[in-house]
């Protein structure tokens, strides 16, 4: 019977068609929920539209229909002072209401000495990226993100050595004696920044503004490939509504209609190979998420607009919310604490495979805390896989085994009946029984294999902990393909190696060719792969190989010759 290696290769090729599917992801992106109303804004211009301010215990920012106007010349003008932080993990330049410029000082772009560090933001046009936060109101004069100047002046701000954190100031004063205080902290080693705004009223009448916190960027021309990494990522927005939500960077940003979720404790994210910006509110906020595509549709951007404040005479409220600008670190994710921003790293649209992935991180990064190299923790991981699925494997091989020992007989079973097929598959359904044998003996561990195999490979592409990271001599990269195809080579190999040890009763000559062309067909697809899956790979089959051989050696040493020769 044949159906083994019928299934054998259409579990091969279905992990081929699900990794296409995965790398061309981009192409069916999942449609966010459409809305009945948004956001307005004025054309090219990155402001929301005045908003008339929740009080504080209806939880709801309605929309009203005041646009907030273009900042004026001057108003650019008056607020061109910077200021340059330094940490020790990061270098910004902020102009008080947005931030304008990051560097990720522990990245370089590339493995190249002299190489300079990853920027996430920046103010090239072709790159443009930045994190933007103002105030909008129906009634009152309030400051968007082009309005706040340095408290003390514009210039460079450094985390002391041994300072924990450090603080710099922005101030915006209005005209009716209100003063709006912004303080960005920075906190040592860390990718975190908070951002707080104290709105102090001395005024002689109330109040009203609502708080907006956006990321705009103009989308990256990621080449696509199998050669390129960066192409597998996820690159567009990300959002929490209650549940997790993302919009692919496409030629409409808004295709997929438009937003307006309110929600208590949501987030708003930019992901991207890697790295990532998000802005968190606290959790007890209600904000309303929107998507926007200003200028003409050359920039996309996510907004979410909240709390709303109303501030009475001699009174003060403060809002604070945290702007994330760097890695996506698994463990420093985790202490965000905010509901599923674990999912910016995207270990695949597919939740189980999500889940699994996330498992399998955990597992390497805690053999990483032992061995101390990514490369030896994904042998080892291959190894536990191993141990976990030795009674299912153990079964297979041993079926295999039987299969190849009882070969002899099955082809005089083949001889008897000629071309009558049916008759030929109903003796050797016989002989399987008579012997027990399980043809679909092999079939429940590639099975399990399978998600284990797709969820590495998301592992290995967006976790940032193996960027650049080392295996041993030629693979200096595990997140990269291998340079000299050395492993893809030892995969055809190892695979070439497996087939002639796997029976193949009862096989067509069609499917006979299909076979051997497989080792070929999976080698030349792992030559694009990033080196630490084939290097997964590689070692997980020639572990089974040698299970294989053993199984093969212990239950099938000879095969069972016929008693007495059977005329055809």
């Amino acid at each position: 019977m044949n159906q083994t290696r019928v299934f054998l290769i259409f579990a091969w090729l279905m992990v081929a068609t699900l990794l296409w599917l995965e790398w061309n992801k981009d192409k069916a992106a999942p449609a966010a929920p459409a809305v009945a109303a948004q956001t307005a804004t004025t054309p090219g211009s990155t402001v929301p539209a005045a908003v008339v301010p929740a009080s504080p215990s209806s939880g709801t920012v309605p929309s009203a229909p005041t646009v907030a106007p273009m900042p004026t010349a001057s108003a650019k003008n008056a607020a061109t002072a910077r200021v340059t932080v330094n940490t020790d993990v990061l270098s910004l330049v902020l102009d008080g209401g947005s931030v304008l410029q990051a560097d990720l000082l522990h990245y370089p772009q590339s493995k190249t000495p002299g190489s300079g560090p990853v920027r996430l933001f920046s103010e090239e046009p072709q790159h443009f990226y930045a994190a933007e936060s103002g105030w909008v109101s129906s009634g009152s004069k309030a400051p968007d993100h082009h309005a706040f100047v340095p408290e003390n002046g514009a210039g460079e701000v450094a985390l002391a050595q041994g300072a924990d954190s450090v603080s710099v100031p922005f101030v915006w004063q209005g005209p009716d004696g209100v003063t709006i205080r912004r303080t960005y902290t920075f906190k040592r080693a860390s990718y975190e920044i908070e951002v707080s705004d104290q709105v102090v009223n001395a005024g002689t009448g109330t109040w009203q503004g609502t708080v907006y916190r956006q990321l705009l960027r103009t989308p990256p021309q990621v080449k696509s490939g199998m050669t390129n990494p960066e192409s597998f990522s996820f690159n567009g927005a990300t959002w929490w509504d209650g549940s997790y939500q993302r919009r692919k960077f496409n030629e409409d940003y808004l295709e997929d209609g438009r937003v307006n979720a309110q929600v208590k404790g949501g987030w708003i994210a930019i992901p991207q190979h890697h790295f990532f910006s998000a802005w968190i509110p606290q959790a007890d906020d209600t904000t309303t998420i929107s998507l926007d595509n200003p200028d003409n549709g050359t920039r996309a951007l996510i907004r979410e607009m909240g709390p709303g404040v109303n501030v009475g005479p001699g009174q003060q409220a403060t809002t604070t919310a945290r702007l994330w600008v760097g890695p996506k670190l698994v463990d420093k994710i985790h202490a965000i604490k905010a509901p599923g921003i674990d999912r910016v790293v995207d270990y695949s649209q597919f939740a189980i495979l999500a889940l699994l992935g996330q498992g399998l991180f955990w597992v390497l990064n805690f053999l990483h805390g032992f061995i101390g190299n990514w490369g030896w923790s994904i042998i080892g991981l291959v190894i536990l896989v191993k141990l976990a699925l030795y009674p299912l494997s153990a079964a297979q091989y041993k079926s295999f085994a039987k299969m190849r020992k009882f070969q002899p007989r099955i082809q005089q079973l083949k001889e008897r009946y000629g071309d009558d097929k049916q008759k030929f598959q109903v003796a050797m359904m016989e002989l399987y029984k008579k012997e027990k044998i399980n043809p679909m003996g092999g079939c429940l561990p590639i099975l399990v294999q399978m998600p284990v195999f797709l969820a590495l490979y998301w592992v290995l592409v967006e976790t940032v902990e193996l960027r650049q990271a080392p295996w041993f001599a030629w693979i200096q990269d595990l997140t990269a393909r291998d340079p000299y195809f050395i492993l893809p080579v030892l995969n055809m190999l190892v695979m070439w190696l497996t087939q002639k040890l796997t029976p193949a009763p009862g096989m067509d000559p069609m499917q006979q060719k299909m076979m051997q062309f497989m080792p070929l067909v999976f080698g030349v697809m792992m030559a694009f792969f990033p080196s630490g899956l084939v290097l997964y790979w590689v070692t997980n089959g020639a572990l089974g190989l040698l299970q294989q051989w053993w199984m093969t050696k212990r239950h099938g040493e000879s095969a069972t010759p016929p008693k007495t020769a059977v005329a055809k």
